[in-house]
């Protein structure tokens, strides 16, 4: 492996301290991931300004919305690799540039058509970034602590863009055109430009060999045919064309690892998946963050739908709960110091299942300050999840091989957003369309439209008269209430059911040393005998 670094330390030897570099280096990385985070959530916010100057029809709305985060899922796992290869500080500043441009041209697009290619190229092109920024995280700070720290501050930046992203973007909006909350990634990229050469050690594994090509092609072939099934069902439920997508996605995904298993130098190294809380951990973020979409997907309808807010306020009433979350994250370091992983990440996923719970009995009138309670408790408890485990996976991975651990993190806590949106917001929807009772007096289209979707109740009623549309929306904001308290015991139940499987699973997973006396000496989180290098490894994958 080639880097500016210093070099590991040899068995037995205390990890070297990272220094003011590397805190600045974590200061530059932190810009990618904030700026990625509140990509994901402003374009909500600009989608009706954009509708008026490009004239979009329904399906290209579809595509600009979706085709970023298709494309970004679709190159993770292969730009984890390239980052392995060629250099995670290199493929950083390659990937920084291509989003600059990228943004400028998605900024000034003059059709709906150049703004869906600009937006699928802004994908592939923030694909380099989430990691390598990982990956240069859990290769600057060693020491198990500190990286601990680091990768808090990551995920604080993470959860915290995502909730402001509808404060920036109502900003940005009050007072110039809709291509400014695309501008906006530009200048941050100018900056980590300049200073990841001064800051930013490189790291690539020099055995790794070349990329193959047609392992490229078939991890693209597996992961875009099934998100893209996946976001299908959540909008439309399950259909004949989203099932057979995600079909072919699963049998390219069995020739993609096939693949894998004759290389010698695969794109993916499926020997990452023996280290049992490796693996264990990207089924656990999976799960958590299938719960979080689904219950966020339907809090923010609620808040919008049935409460009446703007996109503006309900961002503004999301920034508690992300606070919460940045403050848990934060504090999660300090706690496995004393406790093992699994218990700090489980005892969370307990607590969101109560956030959850809560959200359970949400009133259609006036419910507002007993969902935003919820979702605080929610959000609260699962915030360790970013921080230690995904500190856990870049632990557990050979440092030549952090990039591609990485990206495996970040495409699990893909997987787990499409599917959570998939299954819950077809839930949802179903008793929504089980629950409305269409007033008399609404027939037709118009019945049909209010049976479909609250959105189509609420289109609806903006045209009848003041009394029936009145009842329409009555309707249709309980029935939608209804979905959301339904699927929030669902998510409690799946949260608890994570939260002891985690326990369990976890359980060895940062336990305290008999022979550890001082404050440092704590082992470090999610570390495989094999990562920590030891003379002689014990036989069990999980680490102490």
């Amino acid at each position: 492996m080639s880097s500016t670094a210093a070099p590991d330390p040899s068995p037995g030897a205390a990890p070297q301290k990272a220094g003011a570099r590397e805190w600045a280096g974590l200061a530059v990385l932190a810009l990618p991931t904030l700026l990625l985070s509140l990509d994901q959530s402003v374009l909500f916010l600009a989608l009706p300004h954009l509708a008026e100057s490009l004239a979009p029809t329904g399906t290209q709305t579809l595509w600009i919305m979706d085709v970023y985060g298709f494309m970004m899922a679709g190159f993770l796992v292969t730009m984890g690799t390239l980052g392995d290869r060629i250099g995670r500080r290199r493929l950083l500043m390659v990937g920084a540039t291509a989003v600059g441009a990228t943004s400028l041209l998605a900024a000034f697009s003059t059709s709906a058509e150049m703004l869906i290619v600009t937006r699928a190229l802004l994908g592939v092109a923030a694909a380099t970034l989430m990691p390598s920024t990982l990956a240069l995280i859990g290769n600057m700070f060693r020491d198990p602590h500190q990286r601990g720290r680091a990768i808090a501050v990551w995920a604080s930046c993470f959860m915290g863009g995502t909730a402001l992203g509808p404060v920036v973007g109502g900003v940005l909006l009050e007072y110039f055109w809709w291509g400014s909350v695309f501008i906006l990634g530009v200048p941050v990229m100018v900056v980590l430009l300049v200073a990841a050469p001064l800051v930013l050690p490189e790291y690539r594994d020099e055995g790794a060999g070349r990329i193959d090509a047609p392992s490229v092609a078939l991890s693209l072939a597996a992961i875009l045919p099934v998100i893209y099934g996946l976001k299908e069902t959540a909008r439309n439920g399950w259909e004949p064309q989203a099932a057979a997508a995600v079909a072919l996605g699963l049998g390219f995904g069995v020739l993609f690892v096939l693949r894998q298993r004759r290389l010698t130098h695969p794109l993916l190294d499926l020997a990452l998946f023996r280290h049992a809380a490796f693996t264990t951990w990207l089924l656990i973020l999976l799960l958590a963050m299938a719960t979080m979409s689904g219950v966020y997907y339907f809090v923010t309808g609620y808040m919008q739908m049935v409460a009446g807010l703007s996109p503006f306020e309900a961002g503004l009433w999301m920034v508690p709960s992300a606070l919460m979350s940045v403050v848990a994250a934060t504090l999660a370091p300090t706690l496995v110091r004393h406790l093992p992983i699994g218990v700090v990440i489980g005892g969370g996923l307990g607590l969101a299942a109560v956030g959850y719970l809560v959200l359970a009995f949400v009133d259609p009138v006036g419910g507002l300050p007993l969902l935003i309670t919820g979702f605080v408790i929610s959000f609260f408890g699962t915030g360790p999840i970013g921080a230690l485990g995904t500190n856990l996976v870049v632990s557990s991975a050979p440092p030549e091989k952090s990039g591609s651990a990485a990206s495996l993190s970040e495409t699990s806590g893909e997987f787990g957003v499409s599917f959570g949106l998939a299954a819950f917001g077809s839930l949802g929807g179903a008793l929504y369309q089980g629950a409305v009772e269409v007033p008399d007096g609404v027939t037709g289209a118009d019945a049909e439209a209010v049976r479909a979707s609250v959105e189509g109740a609420l289109a609806v009623a903006g045209s009848l008269p003041a009394d029936l549309g009145a009842q329409v929306l009555s309707a249709a904001r309980e029935a939608y209430t209804g979905g959301l308290t339904a699927v929030a015991v669902v998510c409690a139940v799946l949260a608890a059911v994570t939260g002891v499987v985690t326990v369990t699973a976890l359980r060895n997973v940062g336990a305290r040393r008999p022979e550890a006396t001082g404050p440092d000496s704590a082992p470090d989180p999610g570390a495989d005998p094999a990562a920590e290098r030891k003379p002689e490894p014990q036989p069990d994958a999980i680490a102490r």
